[in-house]
């Protein structure tokens, strides 16, 4: 589709315990956004495909990386008052009569174009938030004093631009950063050395072998040492496509001439929902969850500094030893001496999991039937034999299992499909 290659599902129906797969969208979960859809045994006329080449075409972007990047140069060499968003020249300014403008661009608003831009909100597609300061700062002051001088931005524009600006007014700052992004608006203010257009759930760079060679070239300086990959997929998106995809990127990273990587992953930060931590280690088991809370500027919720449930549930999971993460003391976390890492100020030691057990913040309880801490609010359910909310409903029912019809437990745990 005009996203790149398509990810291929199965539909199941209730009772039936082989569905009809299918290939859809990579990175778009709605119609509306991307209507390609097609079952895998299906053959396709030469009159369809042809049909739909043509449509992929037709929506490309009016002008390639290059191009923009030829037409970022004319842009601020105009006055104040003709600079207007979406960098048009003043020629096209006719054809967008219509539409809001924003007008008298500055240069410094140039330099941060996540700022500039209207984020993608559509939760279902791009699910475009945005780090707010605190979290990027604090994201790159780690990276720095962890003796990293490059990263792979994957998805996170904020934190680019935040090293990209430090870069033009400092010189002797050494950190670099290579943009991997969906949203093609970043072509007009960065080179084709600084944002490639890719889409992380389907591994596809939209340059083509040129944008790969690009990131390829960026992973092997110095021989692929002391570099990092920093990525903040949308919450909505599929974990297994996004663990497919940054495995190939570890794997181009391997392909250094670096002798040493053949059994190492490159350094990572996976920045995703606490409660996503089973799904996340299923595909990277070296990896740990930490404390920190991540924070977003146009999130209405994940906002640091609020209590209880309405607590950012975004967090850090990375490939480092966790001892090495050092979370700011004057936001409440604290260095847990049995645990070995920093954990919030509400997670309390257990001494019987032996482990910081809290995951959103709150101080979690010890229930000794489940053998585990849970939340505060969750009590033990002697029909479901397992802690919930009090006043949930019991797994236990008639109803059977989506997936083959049986009584007694849920499509997840079918045994079908194990």
């Amino acid at each position: 589709c005009t996203l790149g290659p398509a990810l291929l599902f199965v539909k199941t129906s209730q009772g039936k315990e082989e569905g009809r797969r299918f290939y859809a969208c990579s990175a778009c979960r709605d119609r509306k956004d991307c209507n390609f859809f097609q079952w895998e045994d299906e053959k396709v006329s030469e009159t369809r495909l042809a049909a739909r080449e043509e449509y992929n075409r037709n929506h490309q972007p009016s002008f390639t990386h290059r191009q923009n990047v030829e037409r970022y140069k004319n842009f601020v060499l105009l006055p104040l008052s003709k600079r207007s968003q979406q960098l048009l020249l003043p020629a096209e300014w006719e054809k967008h009569s219509d539409h809001q403008f924003l007008c008298d661009i500055s240069t410094a608003q140039l330099k941060s174009p996540s700022q500039l831009l209207y984020p993608l909100e559509n939760k279902k597609t791009n699910a475009q938030y945005l780090f707010a300061d605190r979290s990027c700062q604090f994201l790159l002051d780690l990276i720095i004093d962890l003796g990293f001088r490059r990263v792979l931005s994957v998805g996170t524009p904020r934190l680019h631009e935040m090293i990209q600006s430090k870069a033009s007014q400092d010189e002797d700052f050494r950190v670099r950063s290579l943009l991997l992004d969906i949203d093609f608006r970043y072509s007009q203010f960065y080179t084709e050395d600084e944002f490639c257009h890719y889409n992380m759930f389907n591994h596809y760079f939209f340059g083509g072998e040129a944008a790969r060679e690009t990131c390829r070239k960026f992973l092997y300086q110095d021989n692929g040492e002391r570099v990092i990959m920093v990525t903040d997929p949308p919450f909505g998106g599929l974990v297994e496509a996004l663990a497919s995809s940054f495995k190939k990127l570890i794997a181009m990273w391997k392909e250094t001439e670096e002798e040493g990587h053949n059994n190492q992953e490159m350094p990572m930060f996976w920045i995703f929902p606490y409660f996503f931590e089973s799904r996340i280690l299923e595909f990277f088991p070296s990896f740990s969850m930490m404390d920190y809370q991540v924070d977003y500027d146009n999130h209405a919720l994940y906002k640091h500094g609020k209590t209880g449930r309405r607590q950012s549930p975004v967090r850090i999971f990375t490939n480092l030893t966790p001892s090495m993460i050092v979370l700011p003391v004057e936001e409440g976390y604290r260095f847990c001496a049995i645990c070995h890492r920093y954990v919030s100020s509400g997670n309390q030691h257990c001494e019987i999991c032996n482990s910081c057990t809290s995951k959103d913040g709150r101080r979690w309880k010890h229930c000794v039937l489940c053998k585990k801490c849970v939340k505060p609010s969750w009590f033990h359910c002697n029909n479901c034999n397992c802690c919930a909310l009090q006043n949930h409903t019991c797994e236990k029912t008639d109803a059977g299992c989506f997936v083959c019809g049986k009584a007694g437990h849920k499509r997840s745990t079918c045994p079908s499909l194990s």
